[in-house]
Parts: C-alpha cells; sequence; structure tokens
C-alpha cells in the first residue's frame, strides 16, 4: 500500500485538536484510502560555508506549499516525505512494534545550489542529515500529539518541531480521534492530599516510614558506533548508566540494562552522537569539539516511569566530561550530573571517547577531577606524616638539648 499525498493548509480534521498554522498532508493508498496524516511546524538552522571562506547561517521554516512524492504507507512501516524549494526534502520513517508505532528517523535534505535560501554559498551540493526525534511508542490507532517545542540537533543543522500532530498509521482510511500526548504536553502530576487514619482503640501505634528500595551499581556496558557495518568504531564508550527523574513531587531512579540495550548514532567533525536505546528508555548523548577538546553539550532522555507516564527531558548546552581531542575521558568513580531540574544521570566507571578513535581502540585517557583528587590523597598524605615526624623531632631535639644544658650546670 503506498502512492502519493495531497497538500491542504489549514483544514479542520477530525482530530480533537486545534493547531496554529502548519504543513498538513494528507497520504493515501492505491484505494484511495487515507493511511498517513501530519499536520507540523518545522524550522529550520542550517550552517554552511559562504564564499570567501566565510561560514553563513540560513534559517528558514518548512513551508506551506509542499508535494509528497515519495511518501507510502503498509501494514509494518510507513513514509512521510515533504519536498520543498528548490531540491529540498524532509522525510520521517515509521515502523510498528506491537500495538505500537514511532519515528525511526528524519532525513533532511538541503540544496546549497538554492541561492534563495544559501545566498552566496561556495558549494552546490545536495546534502542530507538523518537524526532520530523522540517520537516513540504512540498507541496504534492514535495521532501522536506534540504542541511543545522538540529541537534536533546534528553536525551542521537544527530542526525544530512544534505543533505536530500525526498519525502514520491509518485504519479503515477514518483519522482516529484519540491521542497519544507527548511528555513535554503532560501536567505534572499534582501532589496527593495526605490521609487521615482514625487510631486503632486502646492502643498506640508508632508511625513508620518504608525505605526507599536501593537499587545495585548499574553494569557496565560496552558500547560502539560504527559508520557501517563493516567499518570500524568511530566512537567508544564504556559505562555504568543509571538516571534519577522527578515527576511532580514524585523522584525516581533507573538503571540501564547493557544486555537490552542497543547502541547506534553517528560521527562527524565536529559533532558525534550515542544513542542508547532500551525497552525501559532512550538516553541521547551528543559531543561537540572545538578542535582542541571535546565535551557532552546535550542528553536527551526518554523513560517509561513505573506510574506509566512518560517522561521526556533535555538539556542542549551542557559542558561535561572535558578531554583533549585524540584522548579519551574517563572516570572511574560514581559520577552524579544534573542536566536539568527534574533529570539526573548517574555514571560509574566511565571511559568515553567520541572522536578520533583509532583501530577501534581507546586513546590514552584523561582522569576525571574526582579519580585526580582521590590520586592526590596519597602523596599528600605521605607528605602531612613527614612533616608531624620532622616536628616531632625537633621538639625532642630540644627538649634533650634543655636536659642535657640543666644537668651540665648541677654537675660544674
Amino acid at each position: 500500500m503506498f502512492r502519493y499525498g495531497a497538500f491542504a493548509l489549514l483544514l479542520a480534521f477530525e482530530c480533537v485538536i486545534h493547531l496554529s498554522r502548519g504543513t498538513e498532508v494528507t497520504v493515501k493508498d492505491k484505494d484511495d484510502k487515507l493511511c498517513l496524516y501530519a499536520n507540523l511546524s518545522v524550522n529550520f538552522s542550517v550552517s554552511y560555508m559562504a564564499s570567501e571562506n566565510k561560514s553563513a547561517l540560513a534559517q528558514f521554516e518548512l513551508p506551506a506549499e509542499v508535494t509528497s512524492n515519495g511518501s507510502r504507507c503498509d501494514n509494518a512501516s510507513s513514509t512521510l516525505k515533504l519536498n520543498f524549494g528548490a531540491g529540498h526534502s524532509w522525510t520521517v520513517n515509521f515502523s510498528v512494534s506491537g500495538n505500537a508505532y514511532r519515528a525511526d528517523s528524519v532525513t533532511f535534505s538541503y540544496n546549497l545550489s538554492d541561492a534563495t535560501v544559501f545566498p552566496k554559498s561556495a558549494s552546490t551540493d545536495t546534502l542530507s542529515v538523518t537524526v532520530r526525534p523522540h517520537i516513540t511508542d504512540v498507541s496504534m490507532g492514535t495521532c501522536y500529539s506534540c504542541k511543545s517545542q522538540e529541537t534536533i540537533r546534528s553536525d551542521s543543522v537544527n530542526q525544530t518541531l512544534w505543533n505536530v500532530l500525526i498519525q502514520a498509521f491509518v485504519s479503515n482510511g477514518t483519522q482516529s480521534e484519540n491521542l497519544t500526548t507527548c511528555a513535554a504536553d503532560l501536567p505534572s502530576t499534582p501532589t496527593a492530599s495526605p490521609t487521615t487514619v482514625a487510631p486503632v482503640t486502646n492502643s498506640t501505634v508508632a508511625p513508620t516510614t518504608a525505605p526507599a528500595p536501593t537499587l545495585p551499581t548499574p553494569t557496565v556496558g560496552n558500547f560502539s558506533v560504527k559508520p557501517d557495518d563493516n567499518g570500524t568504531a568511530c566512537l567508544l564508550a564504556n559505562l555504568g548508566l543509571r538516571i534519577g527523574v522527578k515527576q511532580g513531587e514524585k523522584y525516581q531512579e533507573m538503571n540501564l540494562d547493557p544486555n537490552v540495550t542497543r547502541a547506534s548514532g553517528s560521527c562527524g567533525v565536529n559533532s558525534s552522537e550515542l544513542v542508547l536505546e532500551s525497552n525501559a528508555m532512550t538516553v541521547v548523548l551528543t559531543f561537540t569539539n572545538d578542535t582542541k577538546k571535546f565535551r557532552l553539550q546535550a542528553v536527551n532522555v526518554t523513560a517509561k516511569l513505573s506510574s506509566g507516564v512518560t517522561f521526556s527531558e533535555a538539556n542542549g548546552s551542557l559542558s561535561l566530561w572535558e578531554a583533549a581531542v585524540g584522548s579519551s575521558y574517563m572516570c572511574n568513580k560514581e559520577q552524579n550530573d544534573s542536566i536539568t531540574g527534574r533529570l539526573n544521570i548517574f555514571t560509574f566507571n566511565l571511559q568515553v571517547q567520541p572522536f578520533a578513535v583509532k583501530k577501534g581502540l581507546f586513546s590514552t585517557a584523561e582522569d576525571c577531577q574526582t579519580d585526580s583528587e582521590s590520586f592526590l590523597l596519597v602523596p599528600v598524605a605521605v607528605g602531612v606524616a613527614l612533616l608531624v615526624l620532622i616536628v616531632i623531632v625537633l621538639v625532642a631535639y630540644f627538649i634533650g638539648r634543655k636536659r642535657n644544658m640543666a644537668s651540665g650546670y648541677e654537675s660544674f
């Protein structure tokens, strides 16, 4: 089942939601029945080289006038392809998993020869970037809805999505009225009112507080990213990972199980990404470098909480795990990094190298400050002990000398 899609703008469809101005597309199958619906807004920010070897920034939005040639639908996968301008396209691939579906990838292709969008571009090539959006666990038979902004970053392109309404697998040609709402749009969980329990007659019951369950130290996983199936790893990461999330007044911690975690990602000149995905959570770590040092710049976490709520939180302006390009970053001690007010990540026995990996092996490691401080404890302790010993010897010397002088006067 596949075919072309018809475009319309600002039409009220059957999903019970009101959107601001956006791009609305319907895709129909071979029987001319609706099989995919989308109404969304996307902004692009693209860094490119202009003439005279100067860097330039192009900012533009997904226009209303698009075509959907290349879009298709079937029972297991769907593709939404929006073509616009002079050779640009924005493509989302969806797949079904059990009773839910997800967006596996977003591919944005842009034509640098389009002088209207990229004035004075030094190149006329058509380039593409592929990223992973956080559109997951959408129940079959529902529309995915997210009014909040989500910015997806890559090496030279930022894509910001908002007012998103998508149903990738429409049943019987009829769009659903039911929604799967993104975590960013969900209200905070209200604090439950305290319950008063009547006292037991003729007895005194002391209040008890149940201790919070203690998680075991997470298992260390060995992860890597390869440019292709037969290639050598371009990004290496060994770590045990735990996340701590706050939803309303409730706090929960979860360990990443490396035995059921799939690692993927990408390697670039100035930006590399590691995606760790299990049934319980998806963690996206984005690294950048300034040619001299690399650092962890962005963390994006989506997790299924014990309450059944999907949690999603991100921060794209971090400066963590810093080391020289060409070396790896190592921290054997437990680290607790605050990502946002609602998200912490804990790492154990961490070693990571997102750039300049040679022969698939870690380069010389730069130790974190915690480890360095622990290494300094021994020489500092030895130095203090020697100082104390010198003081004791000096005190004993002066006491002995004083006694000898006193005994000499008496004998004289």
